[in-house]
């Protein structure tokens, strides 16, 4: 299916109330039959009905896609195997471009160079998010507990 030269990619934007209600629409038929492998019957583009049979980690996928989506959040899907920028890789850390070469720099995230520039793999950079927010997660609660003593 290919869309209309005046449609502006989705990961670039903000979804529109539209998009945002077929996501929650979507999402919510997807999430009451996502234990079984899951058909959906679609029309194309010559109206005629054309079966799709989702696995139940594909509809999870979807899903969580659509989540975001429905809750008016732009998207965009990195594979695991894509090669990363210093700057994409910051932008999804959510930190400075500096900040992550320092990280670099001292091996927390593997990299390649590719002649000057530091490569990333999305695979390595969502494995240090993953240990991070983990990592914060247990401080955070190591603080509420002791919140909690003090009560």
């Amino acid at each position: 299916m290919t869309a209309p030269a005046y449609v502006e990619p989705l990961g670039r934007r903000l979804p529109s109330d539209d998009e945002r209600a077929a996501a929650n629409q979507l999402r919510t038929i997807l999430a009451s039959h996502a234990t079984d492998r899951t058909s959906l019957r679609i029309l194309d583009q010559a109206k005629t009905p054309v079966e799709v049979t989702l696995t139940p980690a594909l509809s999870n996928l979807l899903i969580d896609l659509l989540r975001h989506v429905g809750s008016g959040h732009a998207v965009t899907l990195v594979p695991v195997g894509q090669m990363l920028s210093t700057q994409q890789a910051a932008d999804l850390l959510n930190v400075s471009r500096p900040f992550l070469i320092s990280l670099l720099d001292r091996q927390e995230i593997p990299h390649t160079l590719v002649g000057r520039h530091r490569r990333i793999k999305a695979e390595h950079l969502f494995d240090y998010k993953r240990a991070r927010d983990a990592k914060r997660g247990e401080a955070l609660s190591a603080l509420a507990e002791m919140d909690a003593e003090h009560l």
